[in-house]
């Protein structure tokens, strides 16, 4: 991929890509993967504002974990093409079935590779957080987040159901990742 893209963390200067990525899964009826709360925010400063909790533990809500969000930009055009959320810790659901990371891709920049190189240039970040291996996990179905997943050197180590009201019981294939 020749295309130069870059891992930037949310401020105002990328609100109209924001909300652009948000009625663009919304309008496709797409989860909205590694964003954080951003399906509850049509405000952009104010998803800026939820996600900046998350990232001091003196403010983190309560049953959530430290995480940092971070876009994924696209330096020729500066386009948010995908999002990504790093958890710092795993609480009884992370551990069960999201893990550490969650991440999206527009659904007009798919199969470009973009959720591969978004992956492999978060790792850094969770190494530096003395993170030495991750878990992301991803539906059974979703060849493409496996995909995505595989070549990040992701190992798998089984499926569980998703029984909670928001997974509705999905079956959820977990990696574990070793950085």
């Amino acid at each position: 991929m020749s295309e130069h893209l870059k891992l930037v963390r949310p401020s105002k200067e990328f609100f109209d890509e924001i909300r652009a990525y948000r009625k663009e899964f919304l309008d496709e009826g797409c989860s909205m993967d590694g964003t954080g709360p951003l399906r509850r925010f049509e405000d952009p400063a104010a998803w800026l504002e939820e996600c900046r909790k998350y990232e001091d533990p003196e403010t983190v809500p309560e049953g959530k974990v430290q995480a940092t969000q971070f876009l994924y930009v696209r330096e020729s055009d500066g386009r948010l093409v995908g999002m990504i959320h790093v958890r710092h810790v795993l609480n009884d659901y992370l551990a069960r079935i999201a893990g550490h990371i969650g991440y999206s891709v527009r659904p007009s920049e798919r199969r470009k590779g973009y959720a591969k190189k978004m992956l492999a240039d978060v790792l850094p970040f969770c190494r530096a957080l003395g993170m030495d291996r991750v878990m992301v996990s991803c539906e059974v179905d979703n060849e493409a987040s496996r995909r995505t997943i595989l070549s990040a050197g992701g190992v798998s180590f089984g499926v569980e159901i998703d029984d909670t009201d928001y997974g509705q019981g999905r079956e959820i294939e977990r990696y574990w990742i070793t950085l």
